[in-house]
């Protein structure tokens, strides 16, 4: 199986580890750590040598709770880095739902668009003329596509979170998203799917996607699974000692790998990390009984 991107063919008979680079001063994880582009591609370069397959940079954070940021500050933030990046000669992917965010990083050679709203978003104040995700995507030759499922929105996810059995509910909206894809004439290589691990699902709902994920591969796309540092892991490795409240998100990082290897030996093929090194070692494992 093959991830067609804009520079590279990615084989998907073995896994692989999306290193998570955020330009962001507020992201839940790392905001502010690689603020600048130096900072950053200092980054980009720890994760390739700790043995990261695929770059996701982003420069808009998606924590639950965060506002959106204004086209001109992502565009700021992201560019340069972009820039820079592409000349490390490995798949860079963006983490971004803005067309016009997509449109510049493709131009300048990005291979993956990584979008948290699955090419749902619109301007609440549309131009004449609106410029679309999808439009974007499937206009251009070969990139890459993660679609992510997301209920509601990063203000608003948490608060009301789904109800009810959340396998189908996921699979239908990454489904039908796909199948506009390939009505538009995009290359079915070109996509892969990502379930959306909390936004805007409660722990439980979380956990089932991750134990039932084998039902969203049977959709027919590669799927990428982001776990890394998310909250419901602390919900569960938290101890009397380390509560829920008291669990840093840096004190994440021993099930966030449990997490992604979990999910590889459910058949995801990308699991998007901020570990990368531990998640690598921890992959090798699971490969040596295979």
């Amino acid at each position: 199986m093959q991830w067609t991107t804009s520079r590279f063919s990615i084989d998907l008979t073995v896994p692989k580890v999306m290193g998570i680079v955020n330009v962001t001063p507020d992201s839940f994880s790392d905001g502010g750590q690689h603020a600048s582009t130096l900072a950053a591609m200092r980054h980009c370069e720890k994760l390739l040598a700790e043995g990261a397959d695929i770059l996701d940079i982003g420069g808009e954070s998606s924590r639950p709770g965060a506002l959106s940021l204004p086209l001109a500050d992502e565009l700021a933030r992201v560019l340069p880095l972009v820039r820079e990046a592409v000349k490390l000669g490995v798949p860079l992917s963006v983490d971004t739902y803005k067309p016009q965010v997509m449109q510049a990083v493709l131009d300048l050679g990005a291979d993956i668009i990584n979008d948290i709203w699955a090419l749902r978003w619109r301007e609440s104040s549309p131009a004449p003329i609106q410029l679309s995700g999808m439009q974007v995507v499937s206009q251009h030759p070969s990139c890459g596509i993660c679609l992510m499922h997301m209920h509601r929105e990063p203000q608003t996810m948490q608060m009301a979170p789904m109800e009810g059995d959340v396998l189908p509910q996921v699979r239908h909206l990454l489904e039908r998203i796909a199948d506009e894809l390939l009505g538009l004439g995009v290359e079915k290589s070109r996509i892969v799917i990502d379930p959306g691990i909390g936004f805007g699902k409660t722990v439980a709902q979380n956990f089932a996607l991750l134990a039932r994920q084998q039902e969203l591969i049977n959709s027919g796309y590669p799927l990428l699974a982001g776990w890394s540092r998310k909250s419901s892991l602390a919900a569960v490795a938290g101890t009397s000692l380390a509560s829920v409240a008291t669990l840093d998100v840096h004190e994440r990082m021993v099930p966030s790998v449990v997490a992604a290897v979990l999910a590889i030996e459910r058949g995801a093929m990308i699991v998007r990390v901020h570990d990368v090194r531990e998640t690598v070692q921890a992959i090798k494992v699971l490969s040596a009984i295979k």
